[in-house]
């Protein structure tokens, strides 16, 4: 029997991936994303194009926070709630209410229309960003979230909605915890594909702070293979999990590395931090590896050549 997922943010960078690597394996997919304009249109458009190749795709254009979703969560077997307003630097003053409004509104109007399909798995992508200035590394699940950021906040928000429709109408609700997602398809205002497009078209490149912050950077292939696996795990009662890629990085050598791959020294020059950025992060994955079966697969510097070699076609392309 064929199963279908509901995928929100399907046309983002994790979303379309994941929406490919449903369809590919016989899911009916529904894909609901309303193009926010944190990014420009033509790229998430573009993103949809492998899966608007299959028949099993069906797209709707909707916006989470006023949508009337009950009718496509009852048509589903899985919820995959990735959509959000994203980005820590971004998420100050008058834009917040954005934040609260696709972050929280929006996960709380799905939850909402799940109510009476308890039995269905409802996977929330929330983030690192919960945890703040994490007070050990790695850190474990049960560490003290303290948000360093407003999206963080709304973030923690909706992981706290999905307990709470999980404790009083037994959804059944499964928070991931990704880290410092990269690879093909990132959005243009994340760091490495803003330093894989300057060294490509040789511009000067700024990063905020001293370089030596460090971050457990997870290649979005092993993210989409974290989620499809928190589909499919028994009993997993609201759990959360964090999904990291092990590799504890400093900018300065992702640097190195873009250097390699372009074959020519950057211009790189070095600011202050901004408000809500973290020093470090490093996720404790033993909880999804003993109950999900999760590894990651796929080493930084060949997940970042990846990267690197899909900026540069579009670069190319003009895109």
């Amino acid at each position: 029997m064929t199963r279908t997922a509901l995928v929100t943010g399907c046309a983002g960078f994790i979303g379309s991936h994941l929406t490919e690597s449903l369809l590919a394996d016989g899911y009916v997919v529904v894909g609901l994303d309303c193009f926010n304009n944190n990014y420009g249109r033509a790229q998430k458009l573009h993103n949809l194009e492998a899966a608007r190749e299959w028949e099993r795709f069906e797209f709707v254009p909707l916006d989470l926070a006023f949508g009337d979703l009950r009718d496509l969560v009852a048509d589903c077997d899985a919820i995959f709630h990735l959509a959000a307003e994203p980005g820590v630097r971004a998420s100050w003053d008058d834009r917040f209410a954005q934040y609260v409004r696709n972050n929280i509104a929006g996960t709380q109007q799905l939850l909402d229309a799940a109510r009476p399909f308890p039995e269905k798995r409802f996977v929330f992508a929330s983030s690192s960003s919960i945890y703040g200035e994490a007070l050990t590394l790695p850190t474990h699940e049960d560490a003290l979230p303290m948000p360093h950021s407003p999206y963080g906040v709304t973030k923690l928000a909706a992981e706290h909605l999905c307990r709470a429709y999980h404790a009083n109408h037994g959804i059944d609700a499964v928070t991931l915890r990704y880290f410092s997602v990269y690879g093909p398809r990132q959005r243009p205002d994340m760091a490495f594909n803003i330093f894989c497009r300057a060294a490509l078209n040789e511009e000067p490149i700024t990063v905020f702070g001293d370089g030596n912050q460090t971050r457990d950077f997870t290649f979005v292939g092993d993210v989409v293979n974290a989620t499809r696996l928190a589909a499919d795990a028994a009993e997993l009662d609201a759990r959360v999990f964090n999904v990291g890629g092990g590799s504890h990085i400093t900018l300065r050598s992702a640097l190195e590395l873009i250097e390699q791959f372009a074959g020519r020294k950057l211009d790189v020059s070095y600011r202050s931090r901004e408000a809500g950025d973290v020093r470090d992060t490093l996720a404790d994955v033993s909880r999804s590896r003993e109950v999900l079966g999760f590894e990651s697969g796929v080493s930084f510097p060949d997940g970042l050549l990846a990267e690197f070699e899909w900026v540069m076609q579009g670069v190319g392309a003009g895109r």
